[in-house]
């Protein structure tokens, strides 16, 4: 395994970030404890040490999963979570306001069985809070020993920039990751956000580098695609399968074939040379595919492949940032 700085921390993360979203009860094609320890296990042995999950994955069963899983690696880890989506029908149980982050700080760390996390993340801009409000309560939960660090996830440079600007000018501790939706058949964000990720030496940490799965190349352009993911998944027909993404996928397929690799691993390759990434988090339920995962970190593939796949991208309306704050994600079965 790989390692690198996690921005201006001093801490090193691996060049790979376990997923956790995966684990849980959600969703059919999710893993529960038994199924999901083998995976976990394999992971650190491979040199996997960074682990990302969030309150609002099966409604805090994928925290007490991570939780179980690494309590016996807890020095040797780096564990992240996430808050802002709606934890119970209640109208302060969700957002960014200081009521609900600090009750889920604190409610995320008994399902962990952990007494801090290494980075606590705000999950989506809140419109509804000051940001000024946001950064304070956030500076406060690293006061009271409860986060090390920080971070932010898929939002707008303008709105980095800004909450950014406030910590700096109230001597308040800043973001120190960005976690945002980066893949082939989705470019956007370097456009935008990763130069000022770049330019203020923030971690990058993708979610989703291989598409929900569509860049795993399973799913066809025109069959039944009979998964249990896409059928139970509201975000994946809805943000991917779009014409230009099956174009991608061709010539991503192509390379695969000239390498001798899988689809995904072409896939997760790319992500992996874009210019600013720490680590892209990858979330798997079968031991085949994190091993292939595993694999992608020691290659090097030829600059010329990568650019063939950005030959054919176009650009595409800015999709992952707002969500309404009733939506609980995939934190209910009914979702």
């Amino acid at each position: 395994m790989k390692y690198t700085n996690f921005g201006k921390t001093g801490i090193k993360v691996s060049k790979l970030t376990l997923g956790m979203m995966s684990f849980g009860n959600s969703q059919e094609w999710m893993l529960e404890l038994d199924d999901a320890r083998p995976l976990v296990e394999r992971a650190i042995d491979a040199g996997i040490n960074f682990f990302d999950t969030a309150n609002v994955y099966s409604r805090g069963r994928s925290e007490e999963i991570t939780g179980e899983l690494l309590k016996d690696y807890r020095d040797d880890v780096v564990v992240a979570t996430k808050v802002r989506f709606a934890m119970g029908d209640n109208i302060n149980r969700k957002g960014l306001n200081r009521k609900h982050m600090t009750e889920q700080m604190v409610s995320s760390l008994d399902r962990l069985d952990m007494d801090y996390v290494d980075l606590y993340q705000i999950h989506r801009w809140d419109s509804s809070v000051d940001i000024e409000m946001v950064m304070r309560s956030l500076n406060q939960l690293i006061d009271a020993g409860l986060t090390l660090h920080i971070g932010a996830s898929s939002m707008y440079a303008w709105q980095l920039a800004k909450a950014q600007y406030t910590a700096e000018t109230l001597g308040l501790e800043k973001f120190v990751s960005m976690q945002n939706h980066v893949n082939a058949i989705y470019q956007e964000e370097k456009r935008e956000v990763i130069p000022f990720c770049i330019d203020q030496d923030m971690a990058i940490i993708p979610w989703s580098p291989l598409g929900r799965g569509f860049l795993s190349g399973k799913y066809s352009k025109d069959g039944e695609n009979n998964y249990a993911r896409i059928k139970s998944d509201p975000y994946l027909k809805s943000r991917y399968f779009h014409p230009n993404d099956f174009e991608i996928l061709r010539v991503i397929e192509e390379i695969a074939k000239e390498e001798n690799i899988s689809v995904a691993q072409v896939s997760l390759a790319w992500v992996l040379a874009q210019d600013g990434i720490t680590s892209p988090i990858v979330g798997v339920t079968k031991m085949k595919h994190l091993e292939e995962a595993i694999e992608v970190v020691e290659m090097d593939l030829n600059s010329d492949y990568f650019r063939r796949i950005d030959e054919v991208y176009t650009s595409r309306p800015i999709i992952g940032h707002a969500y309404d704050l009733s939506d609980n994600m995939i934190s209910s079965k009914n979702k």
